[in-house]
């Protein structure tokens, strides 16, 4: 994990957002909602070994995360949920816009840090870091049952 600017971009979790994350203490399954915003052009610089023989879109660069990374999903319990192309907010900052929309399932809040940690898989991690410009990864569990408040 490492330390994001304060006003972004936002491309890997902060050691205290982990801490966060864990503290949470989530029950059952975790979705991530991810949203993504693309370079438009692969940036290589971190992981020039991964680097295509000529440049690629950012999205491109994604695409190489995602074959590289499902496998080990799958294999940790959880799955790719839904990819929705984005735009602009319908309520939000005007000025924003994200790319790719990605809901990942998992089935615990232990088996994702598994899953994250994993050395093979993240030996393909340096597609992402060329593909995203910015992004946001929002953790959430169900609510078991709605009774008029939300706790």
């Amino acid at each position: 994990m490492m330390a994001a600017p304060a006003s972004g971009p936002y491309l890997a979790p902060t050691q205290q957002s982990g801490r966060d994350f864990v503290r949470r203490g989530m029950q059952g399954e975790v979705i991530m909602l991810n949203l993504l915003r693309f370079r438009e052009t692969a940036d290589y610089s971190a992981a020039p070994e991964l680097a295509p023989d000529s440049p690629i879109r950012g999205a491109e660069a994604f695409d190489r995360y995602i074959s590289h990374t499902l496998p080990f999903l799958r294999q940790s319990g959880g799955d790719l949920m839904f990819l929705g192309a984005g735009g602009s907010l319908l309520i939000g900052p005007e000025h924003e816009r994200w790319d790719l929309v990605m809901l990942v399932r998992q089935s615990s809040a232990e088996a994702f840090l598994s899953f994250a940690e994993n050395p093979d898989c993240m030996a393909g991690l340096g597609h992402r870091t060329a593909a995203v410009e910015d992004s946001r990864l929002l953790p959430l569990s169900q609510i078991s049952s709605f009774d008029g408040s939300i706790n």
